[in-house]
């Protein structure tokens, strides 16, 4: 960026309040497929085609962030961004009119498609314009703001479902808003100037960049792998907790429904605790205190028998999530140049996916070995302690090469 350029709050929440997209992706029709599976009842196999309405984006984020981020690099970040808003909203809201379910879904991977862009894109772009303890915050606030979407948009989209399945399908059009506020308050970001160039002459550099020269690739590949592990602790109480409930005895859907999303506000009160310790504690001692908490968490809902402590359990496990999210997220950042910070942040995003997408079949896995969903909790306490061991490696690693390694 320029001189002529310094990043305030507007240009933070613009590019803050696109990770509420790759929520709304998902949650928001969470309610409705009740209705599409009623409405597509005579389509074969439509019991698995469906749901696929949910999860093609989910799919197209963990094999295209990388891609994403190779373009973003080339390209430049803000004119993609910009045209992901516009693909976004045009995709989102076809289903409105389209009848055939292959069609739907179609328009689905266009989503997926679009949604890797803005995930990436957006990311990235907010290591360009901010540095130190300013980056770590607006780093930090995707992951409470994204938690907190969720809430919202599961109301909405039950509200919008009153008025029949299609309806959910018009929020999309809310990225134009997205697209104006991007166009409004941001600008395309330029590497540092080096040697006798000037701030302009950065500024005016095309940022057509390819070079994997200088790329980080053990630290990188170290952070991804510690990644997908934790991303399926990450998911586990949002996916399974309400699962956890009824096998406890709670019957309705509504009030797990509504215990599950107050024992999520975890997520958001775990990223500020971030925010106010990441600065003086290093990589290694975030990671063990999160693998701990949520190893703890996991234990407390496998053997507290009644829905108090159970609760409490996700409690204390999604303040860990919270906790973990940003400091992969920073951690990744820190390492990573402008020239290919777009395709770092790519494989993280991937990574984050995938885990993601494994986060059931592991559940699943362990739960057919120890006789249920309880018995799965108590074997994913003893993964996530196996954590702690892999924060004390990735503790000796960064001590190795950066020294001890501290966050802002």
């Amino acid at each position: 960026m320029t001189r002529h350029h310094e990043p305030g709050v507007l240009t933070g929440i613009s590019l803050l309040l696109p990770i509420t997209l790759t929520t709304m992706a998902i949650v928001l029709l969470t309610p409705i497929i009740p209705d599409l599976m009623a409405h597509y009842a005579t389509v074969p196999n439509h019991e698995y085609w469906v749901p696929m309405i949910l999860t093609l984006p989910s799919l197209c984020v963990a094999l295209l962030c990388p891609l994403a981020g190779i373009m973003g690099d080339w390209f430049g970040r803000r004119r993609l961004l910009l045209a992901a808003f516009l693909l976004y909203a045009v995709v989102g809201v076809m289903p409105v009119f389209l009848t055939d379910l292959t069609h739907i879904l179609i328009s689905r991977m266009g989503v997926g498609i679009a949604e890797a862009l803005i995930y990436v894109l957006s990311t990235t772009m907010i290591g360009d314009y901010y540095k130190g303890a300013s980056r770590d915050k607006w780093l930090a606030a995707q992951t409470a703001f994204a938690s907190m979407s969720a809430l919202l948009f599961f109301n909405l989209g039950g509200i919008l479902g009153e008025g029949g399945w299609r309806t959910p399908f018009w929020a999309y059009a809310s990225a134009l808003v997205m697209f104006a506020l991007v166009w409004k308050f941001t600008w395309e970001p330029h590497g540092e100037p080096s040697g006798d160039d000037t701030p302009d002459d950065a500024a005016k550099a095309a940022p057509h960049n390819r070079s994997w020269e200088g790329f980080p690739w053990g630290t990188m590949a170290m952070i991804v792998a510690i990644t997908i592990y934790g991303s399926v602790f990450f998911y586990t109480v949002q996916i399974q907790a309400p699962s956890g409930l009824a096998e406890l005895g709670l019957h309705s859907p509504a009030e797990r429904g509504f215990l599950t999303s107050i024992a999520s506000i975890g997520v958001p009160l775990g990223t500020f605790f971030y925010s106010r310790m990441a600065s003086r504690l290093a990589v290694g001692r975030l990671l063990l205190i999160e693998f701990a908490l949520l190893a703890v968490g996991f234990m407390l809902m496998a053997k507290s028998g009644s829905v108090t402590g159970f609760l409490a359990g996700c409690l204390v496990n999604q303040v860990g999530a919270g906790l973990l999210l940003p400091t992969l997220l920073v951690w990744s950042m820190s390492i990573l140049k402008f020239e290919f910070r777009g395709r770092g942040v790519g494989f993280w995003q991937s990574a984050f996916a995938f885990g993601q997408f494994l986060s059931p079949l592991v559940v699943t896995f362990a739960g057919r070995h120890t006789g249920g969903l309880l018995g799965a909790f108590s074997i994913l306490s003893v993964a996530a302690l196996g954590g702690v061991v892999v924060a004390l490696i990735a503790s000796r690693a960064s001590h190795g090469k950066n020294g001890e390694m501290a966050h802002g």
